[in-house]
């Protein structure tokens, strides 16, 4: 894989990253000290889509990808119904959606 492709998963699992660490979203999301939810979205799903259409081009595998797709449909569904950190943070959906991100972050083998 060349170094460009390389840098765009690295990038979108940077993101994932932050999708799965409470510590990160109480801290840039509610705080205000990095990026929004919203940017956190429309960075996920830009990069994300065109990752999972083109997974073979970024050397991911089938069984990544199906990881990948998986968390991509729950975390659409969760952010379309739900756009203030402050009020599910908290919530078991919200748990489930940070453990699903962790999943796909040892599917990659991801190291900070």
């Amino acid at each position: 894989m060349d170094i460009e492709r390389k840098k765009i998963v690295q990038t979108f699992l940077g993101i994932v990253n932050h999708i799965s660490d409470k510590d990160y979203q109480k801290r840039a999301w509610i705080k205000g000290e990095e990026a929004d939810f919203d940017e956190t979205c429309c960075v996920f799903f830009g990069i994300g889509d065109s990752i999972i259409e083109k997974y073979k081009d970024f050397e991911i595998t089938e069984d990544q990808c199906q990881i990948l797709k998986k968390f991509r449909d729950e975390f659409e569904t969760f952010a379309n119904e739900n756009s203030w950190p402050p009020a599910f943070i908290d919530t078991p959906e919200w748990t489930k959606i940070t453990l699903m991100a962790k999943k796909v972050l040892e599917a990659f083998n991801y190291q900070k």
